[in-house]
């Protein structure tokens, strides 16, 4: 099940525009819209928090935002982050009911050193999350998965993933989430001083026996 975070914020019904969203910044909030199955609702989040928890938010992460004591689960559909100012301009949040499925992208990790990896190959992780999905008491937060017995050129597809009852993957079941490979040598090109001596030596050979 996916874990979730909380984020305060409060109910923005007046000064909007841009003059009005750097009015809230410089006060330390963020100008943030809540779409859903209801009319977007605006709201002001506590800056502080959302810069704290940013970089650990997923796609199925799972947010509470209490807006003075009201609290609604969402997920976070897009921010615009200013990388220069080090500061975030906008949030855009998507609301959930509990009875009511979700699609969201799952982050994959893997377990585990791969008997290949043991015997002189390469795991590669080709693919990094899959799409979900399920009503939210049941999202996932990451989809483990044991890599231990794969061997050198074997493979684990998505088709082979285990999730709970409930959670269906979108991904197709044939891409390859991680496979062992062989480790290529490259053939060593002969160094070119080796040449040189070579020539030399034939051509004082050359000298000698004249």
């Amino acid at each position: 099940m996916s874990e979730r975070i909380t984020l305060n914020a409060k109910p923005r019904t007046e000064d909007f525009g841009s003059a009005g969203s750097r009015r809230l910044l410089r006060a330390g909030y963020i100008p943030a819209v809540i779409y859903g199955k209801q009319a977007p609702a605006h709201c002001a989040v506590v800056a502080k928090d959302f810069l704290m928890k940013m970089h650990t938010l997923t796609g199925s992460t799972l947010i509470n935002l209490n807006i003075d004591g009201a609290n609604r689960v969402v997920f976070v559909k897009t921010f615009q982050e200013n990388l220069l100012k080090g500061i975030v301009n906008h949030i855009d949040f998507y609301e959930v009911s509990a009875d009511s499925k979700v699609r969201a992208k799952v982050l994959i990790e893997l377990v585990g050193t791969p008997n290949g990896v043991r015997n002189g190959g390469v795991l590669d992780q080709v693919l990094h999350e899959v799409e979900v999905e399920c009503l939210p008491k049941d999202l996932p937060s990451v989809i483990e998965v044991d890599v231990t017995a794969l061997e050198i050129n074997e493979a684990i597809r998505v088709g082979q993933l285990s999730v709970a009852e409930g959670v269906h993957i979108h991904t197709p079941a044939d891409e390859t989430v991680a496979t062992v490979k062989t480790v290529k040598v490259e053939a060593e090109a002969p160094a070119a001083d080796s040449a040189d001596d070579t020539a030399a030596a034939d051509a004082t050979s050359a000298a000698e026996t004249k």
